[in-house]
C-alpha cells in the first residue's frame, strides 16, 4: 500500500523572515509606485516663550578707610582741649601751722598724629594720638616757688559697627576710650597730683564732637546715591554675544540690604537687587525706563546667585549635513540612494523627509519621500542632541524592510554636538559682562554652571535653552 508522506513544517521565525524579504523584493520591484509616498506632516514650529527668568545681581559699593579717616581728620581739631584750672595743692603742717596752699594748673592736649582707621570682622577702628604738656605753678606770693610740670601721651581709640538704617544712611555707632601711656602727673612739694581728672573731662567733651563729625562724614560717603546710580546701570542692556546676536536685559524690582562689611582698607556696603533678566536674540531689547530706587527690603545675609537663560541655536542646515553623512553608508549597503533630505519642525516633533530611490536608477528626479518625526534628547553633559521616539510617519509592511535601516541608523548613531557653540556663548558673555560703567562703577559677572530649561524647535532651528548660573556685581570704588 502506498503511504503519502506527512508534509514538514517550518518554524513560525523562518517563515516570517522568508515574507519580510518577499515584501521588501515587492518593495524594490515597485519603488516608484505611490503607494510608497507618505503624507508630508505641515510645517508647524513652536511658539517658544520669553526667555525669561527671576534673578538676583549684587550692587557692592566699597570706600577706602583712608580717605575717610583723611576726611575725618580734616574736622578734628588741633588742639584737643585747654587746661586752666586753679587746685588746692598744698596741704601741710608747718610748725603749729596748717598751711593750705593753691595751685594754677595750665597747659593744653593736642592731637600729635594723623587719624588711622582699618577694618576687622566687620567693624571698624579707629584710633589718634594725643600730647598734653601741663603746669602747676603756686597761686600767691607765699606758694610763688612751688612750680611743677609734666607731660604724657594717650591713645584715643574707637570702635564702630557701621549699620545701613532704612533711610539709607550710614550708622558708625560709636564706642570710644583712651588710655595714657603714663598718666600725667604733677610733683609738688612732694605730693602728686594726678592731672587726668582735669584733662580728660575735657577730652571726653571733644570726643563726642568728633563723634558727631564722623557720622557726618560718613554720610557724606552719599550710599544712597551711590546706589540709585548703581540700580540705574542695572537696567541697561547688555551685549552677550555679537554672533549670534543675544543681549541681556535686567529689570530690578526691589533691593534688599546685604550687609556693610568692614576689611583692612576699605569699608564696603552690598545689596541684593532681584527682578527679572530676560535674554533678546537676533534683536536690540525695546528700551526700559528705569524706575525710582524703592526702599530697603528685608535683609539678606548674602546677595543671591544670578541667573540667565542663554539660548543655544543649531540650524536646521547642520542636522541635514548630520542625517545626510550618518545615511552615507546605509544605503549603498541596502542598494539604495538618498537623493535629498529636508528638516523642519512640525508641532513639537521634528520631521526628516527622506527621497530615496534605488541606486541603479540615474534619474536626478527619482525617488519617492518618506518621512520620519521624532522627539529630541539633549544631554547637557555631553552637549549633544539625539534622537529619541523617531518612527516613519506612514509605511506599509513592503517599505518597512527598506526604511527601517536608515530609521535605526539615525535613531542609533546620530549625535549632533553643540558643545563648540555652548562654550563660545558662555566665553562671549562672561566676557561682555565684565565692563566699565559710567560714573565710576563697573560691572563684573561670570556664569559658572548651566543645566537644561527647555528646548524648542523654532521655525530657523532647534533652540535648546540652558539656566546658566554664577554670579553678577555691580561695583563701586572696588
Amino acid at each position: 500500500m502506498n503511504t503519502i508522506p506527512a508534509p514538514k513544517y517550518r518554524p513560525r521565525a523562518a517563515l516570517m523572515r522568508s515574507a519580510r524579504m518577499s515584501l521588501a523584493a515587492l518593495g524594490l520591484i515597485g519603488f516608484s509606485s505611490a503607494s510608497f509616498a507618505a503624507e508630508k506632516p505641515p510645517i508647524a514650529p513652536d511658539v517658544a516663550a520669553p526667555f525669561t527668568t527671576d534673578s538676583r545681581i549684587s550692587a557692592t559699593i566699597e570706600f577706602g578707610l583712608g580717605a575717610l579717616a583723611s576726611d575725618i581728620e580734616a574736622d578734628i581739631p588741633r588742639q584737643l582741649a585747654s587746661i586752666d584750672e586753679r587746685v588746692s595743692c598744698v596741704h601741710r603742717r608747718v610748725l603749729f601751722f596748717r598751711v593750705n596752699a593753691n595751685c594754677d594748673i595750665y597747659g593744653s592736649v593736642v592731637r600729635s598724629g594723623p587719624v588711622s582707621l582699618y577694618g576687622r570682622d566687620g567693624r571698624v577702628y579707629g584710633s589718634v594720638p594725643i600730647y598734653g604738656s601741663l603746669e602747676g605753678q603756686g597761686a600767691n606770693r607765699f606758694t610763688a616757688r612751688i612750680h611743677g610740670e609734666t607731660e604724657a601721651s594717650a591713645t584715643i581709640e574707637a570702635e564702630a559697627r557701621p549699620q545701613l538704617t532704612r533711610d539709607w544712611s550710614l550708622d558708625l555707632n560709636f564706642s570710644d576710650s583712651f588710655h595714657w601711656n603714663e598718666p600725667p602727673v604733677l610733683h609738688v612739694l612732694g605730693r602728686e597730683i594726678p592731672l587726668a581728672n582735669y584733662a580728660e573731662p575735657r577730652i571726653r567733651a571733644q570726643l563726642a564732637h568728633v563723634r558727631e563729625r564722623a557720622l557726618v562724614a560718613a554720610r557724606r560717603l552719599d550710599l544712597h546715591g551711590k546706589a540709585a546710580t548703581a540700580w540705574r546701570h542695572a537696567f541697561e542692556p547688555v551685549e552677550l554675544s555679537a554672533n549670534p546676536e543675544v543681549w541681556l536685559q535686567l529689570t530690578p524690582q526691589s533691593a534688599a540690604f546685604a550687609g556693610v562689611g568692614a576689611g583692612a582698607r576699605v569699608l564696603s556696603g552690598s545689596l541684593e537687587l532681584s527682578g527679572s533678566a530676560q535674554t533678546f536674540v537676533g534683536q536690540h531689547p525695546p528700551a526700559v525706563t528705569a524706575t525710582a530706587l524703592p526702599s530697603l527690603g528685608h535683609d539678606v545675609s548674602a546677595p543671591g546667585e544670578f541667573d540667565v537663560i542663554l539660548p543655544i541655536r543649531i540650524g536646521y542646515d547642520v542636522m541635514k549635513d548630520k542625517i545626510t553623512q550618518a545615511l552615507a553608508a546605509v544605503a549603498p549597503a541596502a542598494g539604495m540612494s538618498v537623493r535629498d533630505v529636508e528638516v523642519y519642525p512640525s508641532s513639537g516633533k521634528l520631521v526628516v523627509g527622506l527621497r530615496i530611490a534605488k541606486a541603479s536608477d540615474t534619474d536626478p528626479n527619482a525617488g519617492q519621500w518618506v518621512y520620519l518625526t521624532g522627539a529630541l534628547q539633549v544631554d547637557t553633559d555631553g552637549h549633544t542632541v539625539r534622537f529619541s521616539d523617531l518612527g516613519v510617519v506612514t509605511a506599509d509592511e513592503g517599505s518597512a524592510a527598506i526604511i527601517d535601516p536608515f530609521v535605526a541608523q539615525l535613531r542609533d548613531r546620530l549625535n549632533v554636538d553643540y558643545g563648540v557653540a555652548y562654550g563660545n556663548l558662555l566665553n562671549a558673555a562672561n566676557e561682555k559682562l565684565t565692563r566699565p560703567l559710567q560714573d565710576g562703577f563697573r560691572m563684573v559677572g561670570h556664569l559658572s554652571s548651566a543645566k537644561l530649561e527647555k528646548t524648542y524647535l523654532s521655525g530657523e532651528g532647534i533652540v535648546i535653552a540652558v539656566r546658566a548660573g554664577g554670579e553678577l556685581k555691580i561695583l563701586y570704588g572696588m
